[in-house]
Order: C-alpha cells, then sequence, then structure tokens
C-alpha cells in the first residue's frame, strides 16, 4: 500500500518535471551570428542558413530535421555554438535562441539523408514569446504528429 502511493507520487512529479513534447512539423531557418556584429555581416549571417522542419518542440528544447549538419564550416551541434532558429508556428513567427545537444542522421540513401537534431532552448524574447506559449498552450491539432525525437534530457 505504502509502496503504491510512493510510486502514484513519483510518476506524478516526474510527470511536472518533464516537459511534454508537441508533434509539430513546422518551417525552421537556422543560422549562426555572425563574427562582426555589422549591418552587412548579420544580413549574410542570416541569408548562410539551413532550412529544415521541426519534429517536436516543447518548453524547453526542439527537434528538428536538416538536409546538412552544418553551415558553412560551422556544426549545428557542439562546441557550444548558439543558433538563431525562426519557426514559423500558427501563432506566428518565434525567433529563438537555441544549443545543439545532439544528431542523428537519418534516411537510408544519400538523396534522403536527412540529420535529426536536438536543441535546448536558451532564450526566447518579446513578441515571440507569447506566440510561443500560446502555441503551448493551445497547440495546432490539424497539423499536429506523433510525437518522435530525441531525448532533451540535461546531461
Amino acid at each position: 500500500m505504502i509502496r503504491e502511493l510512493i510510486n502514484k507520487f513519483n510518476r506524478s512529479l516526474s510527470g511536472k518535471m518533464i516537459s511534454s513534447r508537441k508533434g509539430h512539423q513546422a518551417p525552421i531557418k537556422i543560422w549562426f551570428d555572425p563574427d562582426i556584429k555589422t549591418e552587412r555581416a548579420l544580413e549574410a549571417a542570416r541569408a548562410a542558413c539551413v532550412l529544415g522542419h521541426t519534429v517536436d518542440i516543447s518548453r524547453t528544447g526542439i527537434a528538428f530535421l536538416v538536409p546538412s549538419i552544418r553551415v558553412k564550416e560551422k556544426y549545428l551541434v557542439g562546441h557550444e555554438r548558439m543558433l538563431n532558429v525562426e519557426i514559423d508556428l500558427p501563432s506566428g513567427k518565434i525567433n529563438m535562441r537555441v544549443m545543439g545537444k545532439r544528431y542523428e542522421m537519418v534516411g537510408e540513401h544519400s538523396t534522403t539523408e536527412r540529420f535529426h537534431v536536438g536543441a535546448h532552448i536558451v532564450e526566447v524574447a518579446g513578441e515571440s514569446k507569447e506566440n510561443f506559449n500560446s502555441f503551448l498552450r493551445k497547440g495546432n491539432r490539424k497539423t499536429g504528429l506523433p510525437s518522435v525525437g530525441l531525448e532533451l534530457g540535461s546531461d
């Protein structure tokens, strides 16, 4: 009896500690900050991006599929590099800064090869934060996908 109560409490507590994921496919654009902070360099950095789509989204992280694991010579995962991300959600465009944590190559042939990337959300600011929270609360049932992704626990 006591063991059952403890197990029930543990399940309840772990459910509150782990952010629930919303499976959702939305267009995503990823780029790095330029080394020099000039207007021209910012435009060039935004243009040198990788495009893909999200797989799932939670309060603390996102998973996405992209055709390349790097932008020019910089890898999306590793070296504690910050990524700028723009996601086109039903609640509006979301701009955030994330840090890539892990990736996995998916696809059986070189023509279908993609990279499944898991990233930790570091910052969502301004109006993007309102749109992001609205999406997490309400979601979009019409375009939701089953949640499949990489575990984004803290290492």
